[in-house]
């Protein structure tokens, strides 16, 4: 018998894979999202489906704290 999981694979470079998994690690044991973090590359992740959104946020909100604009 196959078991199989919905989920959203989410590929990016290392420091917001850390990024991303720290979120993961914030939160209670039972609102975990990350599925599975592919062993070969540890830049690709599988999250539940449901996560999606809320990674995106946080992502989002990241970006924007570290991002610095050019003054003259």
């Amino acid at each position: 018998m196959v078991n199989s999981i919905k989920g959203v694979f989410i590929s990016c470079d290392v420091p917001m894979a850390q990024f991303i998994a720290h979120l993961n690690n914030s939160l209670p044991p039972s609102q975990k999202f990350i599925i599975q973090v592919l062993k070969l590359d540890t830049t690709c992740m599988f999250v539940k489906p449901q996560a999606e959104e809320m990674i995106h946020s946080a992502v989002i909100k990241f970006r924007d704290q570290n991002s610095y604009a050019k003054t003259n």
